[in-house]
């Protein structure tokens, strides 16, 4: 009884632990494509993904450096999408691990 309370308690808190990193990524990509086609800085929606990217993606910001900026911050901002969702899913893992008897459920 306790080992279904936990799984059903556990499962769906593993699958928003992947689906919140996830949503993070795609906004962060999307400021990506913002900046890679010169998108108007000063638009609500550019801003609004440029204060995510910031806020929630800082740890690569100037990580690579080509001589174009645009692109420098393309791939610098992919990455920090990239590396969102590897987190959010290696988390979900663990925690679907750790609950019983659900290892060997899929979310």
């Amino acid at each position: 009884m306790i080992r279904s309370a936990a799984s059903s308690l556990l499962t769906p808190l593993a699958a928003a632990v992947r689906l919140v990193p996830s949503l993070v990524a795609g906004l962060i990509v999307v400021y990506a494509a913002f900046t890679f086609f010169a998108a108007n800085p000063t638009n609500p929606l550019v801003e609004f993904t440029s204060g995510v990217r910031d806020s929630l993606g800082w740890f690569t910001k100037d990580l690579f450096t080509p001589a174009d900026p645009k692109i420098a911050e393309t791939i610098n901002a992919v990455l920090a999408a990239v590396v969102c969702v590897l987190v959010g899913n290696l988390l979900s893992k663990a925690i679907t691990t750790l609950a019983p008897g659900c290892a060997r459920a899929k979310i």
